[in-house]
């Protein structure tokens, strides 16, 4: 067997590494050419629905859009005050309902559980949730709690938010508490502190910006759901009950009816309502976005 030595490798002609450089170079180029045409396709596909949102739907908005209740089929006018309204009841619901579970759960990963098969399970259990189709969560919570109760309510379709928005809260709580430095908790134990003192005074305190990114994200995820809100809290033309039983005006159900009906006012009001939920999940990523750099 003959092994290689410095001069037969050196005495490989220069010709055979110029061919190498010149394959690897074009391989190099080939990859870069690929990856900004599809980067500038996506980047064109966002941008085109984004100036279609904007040219369609802000001939819609106006005083009225923000003040009157929707129209009713074939009149003239209105607006989308209580399909707003409604809408930020039942976000803040979902929310509600989804934070001290999500951040409580994301806490006993992080913490207690770590490589515990209690942990491994629940783990599991919450990436199934996040890849879960929403109209499946809305179709059981319609089974748990809209046909026991007898009708569709608002606390129906905030449970239905809050399911959805646990395994992101969950997802992010855990985290974010995995990169707090090893030492700040053997601080807080050496001062003597009990796990239930040191997670809540130093570690939340550590990832507070992180966490509250989350709890952001969540909230985007679930301000245009539109499926879950059909099975539980429906829909309708006017302000709803304060007690949120009976349906319960929303924009993604208000937009997926007006979209397509006949009625060219109801189409036009919902390009409006369309832009407002763009624009509402634009401004919460960009705050996300603004707290996570304050953060670091």
């Amino acid at each position: 067997m003959t092994l290689a030595t410095p001069s037969t490798v050196r005495a490989l002609p220069p010709a055979t590494w110029g061919r190498v450089r010149q394959s690897r170079r074009t391989a190099d180029r080939a990859m870069k050419i690929i990856a900004t045409t599809f980067t500038l396709l996506a980047i064109s596909v966002l941008f085109w629905i984004l100036g279609m949102l904007i040219v369609k739907g802000i001939g819609g908005l106006s005083v009225a859009t923000f003040t009157q209740i929707t129209p009713g089929p074939g009149s003239e006018g209105g607006g989308l005050a209580n399909a707003i309204v409604g809408s930020l009841v039942l976000t803040f619901l979902g929310i509600a309902v989804a934070t001290p579970i999500g951040v409580l759960a994301g806490t006993y990963l992080a913490e207690y559980g770590k490589g515990s098969k209690l942990a491994d399970l629940i783990r599991f259990i919450n990436d199934i949730l996040l890849s879960a189709p929403s109209i499946l969560i809305g179709l059981f919570v319609y089974v748990i709690m809209v046909q026991p109760l007898g009708g569709y309510s608002g606390w129906a379709g905030g449970v239905a938010l809050g399911i959805i928005a646990i395994p992101v809260i969950v997802r992010t709580t855990e985290d974010m508490l995995r990169l707090v430095p090893g030492p700040l908790r053997e601080a807080g134990s050496a001062l003597g502190a009990p796990p239930s003192v040191v997670i809540t005074s130093i570690t939340w305190r550590a990832a507070k910006s992180g966490m509250v990114t989350g709890i952001l994200l969540a909230l985007a995820r679930i301000a245009g759901e539109t499926a879950p809100l059909i099975f539980t809290a429906l829909n309708n033309n006017f302000w709803f009950s304060p007690s949120l039983f009976g349906g319960v005006s929303n924009l993604p159900v208000t937009i997926y009816q007006f979209a397509s009906a006949p009625y060219e006012n109801w189409q036009q009001l919902a390009w409006a309502g369309s832009l407002i939920i763009t624009v509402s999940i634009l401004v919460l990523s960009i705050i996300a976005r603004r707290i996570v750099r304050g953060g670091k």
